[in-house]
């Protein structure tokens, strides 16, 4: 969660701000804040970063500091000048009429209404991008919008660029579980999420040869347990569509979701067995069991090591640092090893003898770590 500094804005301001970053499902971000007026007490505007269709659209929220109690203005990036929330033309109508929003009867004493003005937009940004698509000469993607609009969360949207060719981005969300519930007392916020992104390119005619990009993302807090980068997608076959696709990405994932909830509990017997040679650990992931830390020492050198385990463990063996307890850099922070793989290893070993093995290592490498300190301290 960020925090406005206390400020930066007038109060006003920044109370809803801060209850916007604090309350909001959405992941937003504030790009910067900026005054309108040099020499200003207080800034007044600031860019808002909002999360749709898998990127971040920008949108400037301009308030006035010397009205703090007056409704704000957004202006909205330059590619979506067609964009008009709140202002539909009524058939037969030459101007238009406004509809109610938030913005209507604006109580800026009132934290919330700052976060109600934002979803509302997006909402609205999210049926303009779908009306945008459905417009489009295309028989291909017209066929796959039918097949595919009642799933629910689903957004599009127009990509154009001097680069490159029209392209139309799918953004669609897998799995109907509730992913924050399969691992017991994870810290997450918000709500996890994978998707899967599909990009088909613009075109007046309907080609089935030419596959869309496709590829796996997720939110970011998600990598802790699963890393979707690693999982590889089934093939897309000539002629498929989105509806027949679906079905075989979500059973492939359903079958690395439970792998990764299985491979908690093996780094989890991992960390545990830590003990029986270095004693109990300093510091433990206790949720995904990615990382630990224990102390160590040959004679008066004592040392910590710091374990890191990928959530391909244990097909992928622990990266391990030492850091040092007794010799420091020039900055003040403790001299700490380049990360280290170069021991013995097996994925078929138990918990036991994984450890053991690296015990046996770190006797041997301890003496190459304290010349290394000991070199580092001389070149200072």
């Amino acid at each position: 969660m960020a925090v406005v500094a206390d400020g930066t804005l007038p109060p006003l301001i920044a109370a809803q701000l801060n209850h916007l970053l604090s309350h909001s499902s959405l992941s937003l971000k504030v790009d910067q804040i900026w005054s309108g007026c040099k020499n200003a007490q207080f800034s007044d505007r600031f860019t808002l970063l909002v999360p749709f269709c898998l990127d971040y659209v920008k949108w400037d929220v301009v308030y006035n500091a010397q009205c703090p109690w007056a409704a704000p203005d957004v202006i909205f990036a330059a590619e979506d000048e067609g964009f008009y929330p709140f202002f539909v033309a009524g058939e037969g109508q030459a101007n238009g009429q406004r509809e109610k929003s938030s913005l209507e009867d604006w109580n800026c004493k009132d934290p919330a209404r700052l976060m109600l003005l934002v979803h509302e937009l997006r909402d609205l940004y999210k049926s303009y991008q779908m009306k945008r698509v459905g417009e489009l000469e295309d028989e291909r993607l017209k066929f796959e919008i039918s097949t595919v609009l009642s799933r629910e969360g689903i957004e599009v949207c127009l990509i154009s660029g001097s680069e490159r060719l029209e392209e139309v981005k799918f953004s669609v969300p897998l799995l109907d579980m509730n992913l924050n519930k399969l691992v017991h007392g994870c810290p997450w916020r918000h709500q996890q999420m994978i998707y899967l992104q599909v990009v088909f390119p613009i075109s007046r005619k309907y080609t089935s040869s030419s596959p869309p990009r496709i590829k796996l993302v997720s939110s970011s807090e998600l990598k802790a347990l699963l890393s979707v980068e690693d999982v590889k997608l089934p093939t897309w076959l000539d002629g498929m569509c989105m509806a027949e696709y679906l079905p075989a990405v979500e059973d492939v994932l359903k079958a690395q979701i439970v792998e990764a909830i299985a491979a908690i509990g093996a780094r989890r017997r991992f960390i545990e067995a830590l003990a029986s040679q270095f004693g109990r650990p300093l510091e433990a992931d206790s949720v995904f069991c990615r990382k630990a830390t224990v102390l160590a020492a040959s004679g008066v050198f004592t040392f910590l090591v710091h374990i890191s385990l990928s959530t391909q463990f244990p097909k992928q063996q622990p990266v391990l640092v030492l850091q040092s307890s007794q010799h420091f850099n020039s900055q003040g922070t403790p001299v700490m090893s380049p990360p280290l793989m170069d021991y013995p290893w097996s994925p078929r070993w138990e918990a036991s003898q994984m450890v053991e093995r690296i015990y046996e290592f770190l006797a041997e490498e301890c003496l190459s770590f304290k010349k290394y300190c000991n070199d580092s301290l001389f070149q200072q």
